[in-house]
């Protein structure tokens, strides 16, 4: 499938990044949003993070003009025509569902439908779709402009084609694809749980405190602590993955969210983005 163009669905610190990305690597780039300060909160955070590359050497002269040119930032569903949708809005799947639904009827039968969901059944959002074998999961991970994994997740219904076509794009932006079938977590959140659900365990029962068990496991060799590496995630996200993961599992025990980040995200301790989590992070003033 030749891609023209491609709509980015959700301007959070996900969507803009993808959008970044894709626009970086040549492509047509739509950043859709119906929040109308997101949209310019997400413009602003490219131009920071281009005008950043460029100063350090990463970016040549001109090439954050010609990227920026391939980003059109819009609030009107209407102008979403595209060949491929990439979705990064909140993780709640009958708004995926209605958002995919509203692209269905605007554009052409063949458009695949791509859902950067870190843990909700594709398989359940694709059966709900016209022509669900266009529908499949692309997750990237944050920084999407940084990070080079990205998870293919196909489901019973995904067609060949649309794997043949999401891989290609992932290689054309620079990832490292990797296919999977849909499952809860899909490989990297399932596997990670326990890095995290453990550290806080251990935290619960009064073993150790959160900096020194970051240090430590830093010291092993893991570029980031568990505590570190959630507030860079961001505990609502990271929450959100442990209980949905928990549930499709079957609630076993060993993979019980914990409450003291249940705590953090009822205070808003979310992390990085809101300058507290399991750490303080001054914010920058502008």
């Amino acid at each position: 499938m030749i891609i023209n163009s491609i709509c980015v669905c959700g301007a959070g610190t996900m969507g803009a990044s993808i959008a970044q990305t894709l626009a970086q690597a040549g492509f047509y780039t739509i950043l859709y949003d119906l929040n109308p300060v997101m949209l310019e909160n997400a413009g602003t955070r490219i131009e920071k993070n281009l005008g950043d590359q460029t100063q350090k050497g990463r970016l040549r002269l001109g090439e954050k003009e010609r990227i920026t040119g391939l980003i059109r930032f819009t609030g009107d569903i209407q102008s979403c025509v595209a060949d491929v949708f990439i979705e990064a809005i909140v993780e709640k799947p009958e708004l995926k569902l209605a958002l995919f639904n509203q692209l269905a009827e605007l554009n052409h039968s063949e458009c695949i439908f791509a859902s950067n969901t870190s843990s909700l059944s594709i398989t359940r959002i694709a059966e709900k779709i016209k022509n669900p074998e266009r529908v499949i999961g692309m997750h990237f991970f944050n920084p999407a402009t940084i990070m080079k994994l990205v998870e293919i997740v196909n489901t019973t219904y995904t067609n060949s084609n649309t794997t043949d076509t999401i891989v290609e794009l992932a290689m054309n932006m620079g990832k490292t694809p990797v296919l999977c079938r849909d499952s809860p977590g899909f490989i990297v959140n399932r596997v990670a749980r326990p890095y995290y659900i453990e550290s806080l365990r251990i935290v619960e029962e009064g073993l150790t405190d959160i900096s020194h068990l970051d240090m430590l496991l830093e010291a092993t060799g893991f570029k980031l602590g568990p505590f570190k590496l959630m507030d860079l995630i961001g505990n609502d996200v990271n929450y959100a993955v442990s209980c949905s993961v928990f549930e499709q599992l079957g609630k076993p025990a060993r993979l019980m969210p914990s409450p003291i980040q249940e705590q953090k995200v009822k205070d808003g301790k979310l992390g990085r983005k809101s300058g507290e989590g399991y750490y303080p992070y001054p914010q920058k003033k502008n």
